[in-house]
Order: C-alpha cells, then sequence, then structure tokens
C-alpha cells in the first residue's frame, strides 16, 4: 500500500504548478463573499473601507499572480506585495492578503540567484509601509509591525526548509544514482574478466601444447579444432554478456552461459587439464542468480588450474539441493608450476564478492601438498 506524499514533496512534483490556478482561483473567488470581506489580514488598525474598484485590482493583485508563482517568483512575489501594501492603505483588510506568505515561501523555496536581495528589498520595502500604516491608523504599537513582519520571515523561513529538503533529496538521487551506476561497472568488469580470462587462458594454453605436435598432424589438428571451439565459446559467452546489457533485456536473473558446466569441463580437458566432474541432485526449479555463481566459480577454479597448475589432476564437485548450491574445485600440486599470464587475484576477490552478495560462503586455500581448493555455498532463489 502506498503512503500519502508528503508536503515537501506535493510541493517540488512538477505538476504543482496546476495546483495554484485553481487556488489562485478559489482565494479570488472567497475575497468577494460577504463572509470574508474585510476578515483577511488587518495592519495597522485603519478602519475598513466598504469595496470599490480599488478594491477588485488589489484582490486581483494579490491573488492571480499564483497562478505563475513556479514559472516567476520573484514577479509573482513583487505583484502580490504591491496589492497588500494597497489592500492595507485602503483598508480593505481582504482575505486575499493570503497570498502574500504563500508568495514569499515561492520565492525563497524556487528562486536560484539573488534571494538574499529579495529579502533585504521586502524588508526595506516593509519600512515605509509600516510608518505610512502607522500614521494612517489609530497609532498601533511599533511591535504589531515587528510581529507581522517576524509571521513573514517565518514564511521565508518555510521556504528556505523547503529548498533544503529539496537540494538534499537531489543529492540522495544522485548518490544513489551514481553507486548503481558503480555497482554496475564492477558486475559488468566481473562479467568480462571471468568470460575472457577463461576462454583466452585456454586457447593460450592450447595454442602452446600446439607448438610440439608438428610431428604428429592428427593430434595438432584436435589442439588447433580445440582453439577454434574454445573461440567460438568466447564470442557465445561476450554476446550473451552483452544482452544482458541491453536495457530491452529485462531484470529477470541472467542464466549460466552457454554450455553449462559440462561443456566448461569438458574445454578444460581439452586444454590438456585432467578433470573429474560429478554433478548431484536436481536443479532447483528457481535458483535466482546461483546458477550463473556456481558457473563462475568453477571456471575461474579451472582457469586458475590451468594457470598455475597445469596439468595437475583437478576435481569438480557441484551438489544442488533444495536451498543452495555447493561447489568444491580441488586440484593437487603434482602438476607444472609455470604460468603463462601472471595473476592479479581479482578473480578470486570477485567471486568472494559474488556469493557474499547471495548470502552465502566462500572459502580459497592452499593444501599441504601444494595444491588449491575452492569452496562455495550458494543460496539459491535469490534474485540479486
Amino acid at each position: 500500500m502506498t503512503g500519502l506524499p508528503r508536503i515537501p514533496d506535493l510541493w517540488r512534483r512538477p505538476d504543482a504548478a496546476l495546483w495554484y490556478a485553481p487556488l489562485a482561483l478559489l482565494l479570488l473567488t472567497a475575497s468577494f463573499l460577504p463572509g470574508f470581506r474585510s476578515n483577511g489580514t488587518e495592519l495597522g488598525g485603519l478602519p475598513d473601507r466598504p469595496f470599490d474598484a480599488l478594491a477588485i485590482s488589489a484582490i486581483a493583485l494579490q491573488c492571480l499572480p499564483l497562478a505563475v508563482r513556479r514559472r516567476w517568483p520573484v514577479s509573482c512575489f513583487t505583484v502580490v506585495a504591491l496589492g497588500f501594501a494597497l489592500d492595507q492603505l485602503r483598508g480593505y483588510h481582504t482575505l486575499a492578503g493570503t497570498a502574500l506568505p504563500i508568495a514569499l515561501i515561492s520565492v525563497a523555496s524556487l528562486v536560484e540567484h539573488h534571494r538574499r536581495a529579495v529579502a533585504i528589498a521586502f524588508s526595506v520595502a516593509y519600512v515605509p509601509l509600516s510608518v505610512a500604516l502607522h500614521r494612517l491608523g489609530p497609532g498601533e504599537p511599533p511591535s504589531e509591525f515587528v510581529t507581522f513582519y517576524l509571521a513573514v520571515a517565518l514564511a521565508w523561513g518555510v521556504g528556505v526548509w523547503l529548498r533544503n529538503t529539496r537540494a538534499v533529496e537531489a543529492e540522495r538521487r544522485r548518490r544513489v544514482a551514481e553507486d548503481t551506476r558503480t555497482a554496475e561497472r564492477a558486475r559488468i568488469a566481473r562479467e568480462l574478466h571471468d568470460v575472457v580470462t577463461h576462454h583466452v587462458t585456454a586457447m593460450v594454453v592450447q595454442a602452446e601444447a600446439a607448438r610440439y605436435l608438428t610431428a604428429s598432424p592428427d593430434r595438432l589438428d584436435q589442439s588447433l579444432s580445440a582453439v577454434t571451439d574454445t573461440g567460438r565459446l568466447a564470442i557465445a559467452d561476450l554476446r550473451h554478456l552483452l544482452d544482458l546489457l541491453n536495457p530491452d533485456h529485462g531484470a529477470q536473473a541472467p542464466p549460466a552461459p552457454v554450455g553449462g558446466l559440462l561443456t566448461l569441463v569438458e574445454q578444460t580437458r581439452r586444454a590438456g587439464q585432467p578433470v573429474e566432474f560429478a554433478e548431484e541432485g536436481t536443479p532447483a526449479e528457481a535458483t535466482g542468480s546461483a546458477d550463473l555463481v556456481a558457473y563462475r566459480v568453477v571456471q575461474e577454479s579451472l582457469t586458475n588450474a590451468l594457470k598455475y597448475a597445469h596439468g595437475s589432476a583437478t576435481s569438480v564437485r557441484v551438489r544442488h539441493c533444495e536451498r543452495e548450491i555447493s561447489v568444491e574445485v580441488s586440484t593437487d600440486g603434482s602438476g607444472s608450476k609455470a604460468s603463462p599470464t601472471g595473476g592479479s587475484g581479482r578473480g578470486l576477490a570477485g567471486l568472494r564478492e559474488r556469493v557474499d552478495v547471495l548470502g552465502g560462503d566462500f572459502s580459497a586455500s592452499r593444501q599441504t601438498d601444494g595444491g588449491f581448493v575452492v569452496r562455495a555455498r550458494i543460496p539459491a532463489g535469490s534474485p540479486s
């Protein structure tokens, strides 16, 4: 259920100007009703004067400018103030005087520049008006004029508060938008890292192996075919990632990349890494992002095995439960430690962040035999 909008929200809505045309007409009409005549603001104690042509002008000057107070707040306030001065000096005391604090709030909340100059000009203009009312009237004490000035200053303070509230809200929205963009850039960077690093590493390893197979045409052809297939998978995964970046793709959780875990394992085997693969259980119908995160955990772990333990026996075990997916990838330390490329550590850090976002557990540690094991428990069903 949607709550009622707050007053500052109503004031700063783009369609708020539509509220003031009816308000101006309502105030204009009410000022002529017998029950509201001479029941407005009374400053200086002048006796009430019957309405005449100047009264109509004073009411119109105070009410009608409110319809454009959002577009021209200073002009609106200036005309309203002139109408208010005429109203008080002639002793009409109409209900239209209510427009003065409304116009003043508009100036304080909407004007971008020279707000202080407007406040000073109004204060200076108020002095001769007070002197004239004091002389024309029965001699009201100066405290009455000071009290009215303070009341009007309160309206100015309300406008300043509205302006500050709007500025704080705009800054909050800017920060939210910036944080969203930063998070999206980080997510894209993780996806590109996972896709590019794995496939390029596999291609480099396969190409290196092909250099030593020139005397065996059949095996050379298989190795080059593996490089070609890996390139095609890289292109397919990159296209899939670009589809996710398309605004028309939708907000649903992305599925695991083309081919799935079995294709990923087969690709690693063809790169010369002995991989034992076991998958238990049946994936849940609604896993959210868990499938993709599990895929990335296996992908990054196999990439590291190719880079840092090429030829070592590697084991991949994936278990699907009703509410979570468990992944364990272990590599012993018997293989070659040669690394075709340097590592930045970004991959494991990205995996930990992915799993943490879903509320899971992630660990990566070196074994006593020199091997390495990565474990992840990923809750299923989260749309993150």
